[in-house]
This record gives structure tokens, sequence and C-alpha cells, in this order.
């Protein structure tokens, strides 16, 4: 079990990715946590709950906007695990047809936060047009089919396709 109360130091560097910035924590940082893959983490100063995404290269790294952080800024981020996930904001497509196939509302406030991000991350974790909208229509029916969790995908890879290349953040 992992010490919701422990406090960690994080430190990272902005820097940009294409047209996106993201806050990417050095390796030592990284060590502290308790996966390679997603993590939750409350930010102490803040209490704001966030989900740390993993580079694929046994690191982790945060979307910048999310802390209002600029371009070469350097920071330090105490934090603590998390006891509860933050609500995934789920894209527009999933969400859609997660509002048309009103027969698996409770089979969806039935999954753990963390399990409806997974489903996001899935969704969301390709450039195609034709394979995203495929996602969604397997979504639906993995879900139809008493599936908790999207596939086996493998967690510590960076899935965002706009800032990683074969499963790594971008260098």
């Amino acid at each position: 079990m992992v010490d919701t109360n422990k406090i960690f130091e994080l430190a990272g560097a902005v820097r940009q990715i294409k047209s996106r910035l993201v806050l990417h924590f050095d390796q030592e940082s990284s060590q502290k946590l308790p996966s390679r893959g997603q993590v939750a983490v409350r930010l102490v100063d803040s209490d704001q709950s966030v989900v740390l995404e993993p580079d694929g290269r046994r690191g982790h790294w945060l979307p910048a906007e999310q802390l209002d952080l600029e371009l070469g800024q350097n920071t330090i981020l105490k934090v603590a695990i998390a006891d509860r996930w933050p609500e995934v904001t789920l894209p527009e497509d999933l969400a859609g047809a997660l509002a048309e196939a009103s027969d698996l509302q409770d089979t969806w406030d039935g999954l753990t936060p963390m399990a409806r991000w997974e489903w996001a991350r899935w969704v969301e974790s390709t450039k195609n047009t034709s394979t995203r909208e495929r996602r969604v229509e397997v979504s639906i029916s993995k879900l139809r089919d008493g599936k908790r969790r999207p596939c086996c995908f493998d967690l510590s890879s960076c899935t965002d396709p706009e800032v990683a290349k074969s499963g790594k953040l971008i260098d």
C-alpha cells in the first residue's frame, strides 16, 4: 500500500513539443513515484489532484497548461500520492457514444476513475481518424460485454500522439 501522506518533491523543466508545453520531470523525481505508468498525485500547495503521464522512458510528464507554467520554467512540485483519482475529461467522441448508449450509464458509473482514464487514453492514443472511430465503437461493445478495462496496452508508454512517437515522449 502506498502512503498517501508522504510528500515527494518532483523537479522538472517546461519544454515545448510541437505546439504543446510539457513539464517533464527528471529521472530522479520519477523514480520516487510508485509506478512507471500514470500516477495520480495531489499538489500539496493547492490541494489540486492531477495525473502524471508516463514518458515511455521510465519517467513522467504533465501538460504545463494545467499549472500555468511557461516555456523554460524550472519548477519543483510538492506532491503526495492522491487518495482518489480525479475524473477524466472524456474526448467528445467517446462522451457522445456513451451518452447515446444509455444502457451503459450504470456500467460506466461503476468503473473506477482510473479505469475511465484508461478508456479515454486508449481512444485518444491514435492520430488515425478511422482507428479512433473504431476504438470508440469497440469501447461501447466491450463495455456492453462487461469489460472494465479497454485492453492490455503498455500503461508505461506515452500515449498522447501530439507529443509522443512510438510510445515515447518526443525529445
